[in-house]
């Protein structure tokens, strides 16, 4: 366990095993721990870089509400910080996560070795209906409300454990890890609006695989389909994990791990 300040901010970063660099991003409002699962599969042959974006997991408190081109920065700094500035890295993100993976391969297509999604966010029709300033200061608002009220450490880890068990679901207590998961989702529509704009201006890197892994447990194959079509507008993989809740990394580590030991760019 390591802690390293970037932006004045500090980080909880985690580095485990050796060989290739890959990046795990974890979902809105997730933490390091999310990827337990997956990380021993993944050690033996690559060195797994895990980080807690500001206010959520064990980083300090976030200062200002996220963009996507300032998290794809933040993994370009995390690595830098514990001594990887220079390798080229498989980056992987889960859920909103998804987004900040791909702005990275498309903002630093020269430190990209691979793309992987795991059943990343999807938004054909980005669209917000507030100014982002509103949503912002009202989300501050709100968090500040209701921590004051006590409901993280009312609901928070009984709300986590519910979810999806852990035993780090006591984080979910604390005013910090709402406070930020409350700002992930209320510019949610802000980040998917940031990647459409970088998706027209700025291509994947040549040569780079890109993977996108759909979790599905069965039923309306809606979902499915939403992935698959994001798979073919980015000249990726299909894979899907199955049977698999949205957390795929918890269900299906081993297609995960799969997955990212797959995505390398083939150099001849």
């Amino acid at each position: 366990m390591t802690f390293v300040r970037v932006g004045g901010v500090p980080h909880h970063v985690e580095v485990t095993g050796s060989g290739p660099v890959c990046v795990l991003g974890a979902g809105l409002g997730l933490g390091w721990f999310d990827w337990d699962p997956v990380v021993p599969l993944l050690a033996p042959h690559r060195t797994v870089v895990r980080f807690d974006r500001p206010g959520l997991g064990l980083s300090g408190h976030a200062r200002v509400a996220p963009v996507v081109r300032g998290e794809a920065e933040r993994i370009l700094r995390v690595l830098a910080a514990v001594g990887l500035g220079g390798a080229r890295v498989t980056v992987v993100g889960h859920s909103l996560a998804g987004f900040h993976a791909e702005a990275f391969a498309r903002l630093y297509p020269e430190r990209t070795e691979g793309l992987v999604l795991v059943d990343s966010s999807v938004e054909e029709r980005p669209r917000t209906l507030l100014p982002r300033g509103m949503r912002v200061a009202a989300t501050r608002a709100c968090g500040t409300v209701l921590c004051a009220a006590g409901l993280p450490r009312a609901t928070g880890p009984t709300l986590r454990r519910l979810a999806a068990p852990t035993p780090w679901a006591w984080l979910y207590g604390s005013s910090r890890v709402w406070r930020a998961a409350l700002m992930e989702y209320a510019t949610y529509g802000d980040a998917a609006r940031e990647l459409a704009a970088l998706r027209r201006r700025l291509p994947l890197p040549e040569g780079v695989p890109v993977t996108v892994l759909a979790a599905y447990a069965g039923g309306s194959r809606q979902w499915l389909d939403r992935q698959r079509r994001l798979a073919r507008d980015l000249g990726a993989t299909f894979r899907v994990a199955e049977p698999s809740g949205h957390l795929a990394m918890r269900d299906r580590p081993a297609d995960v791990a799969e997955a990212v030991l797959a995505g390398r760019r083939n150099i001849t």
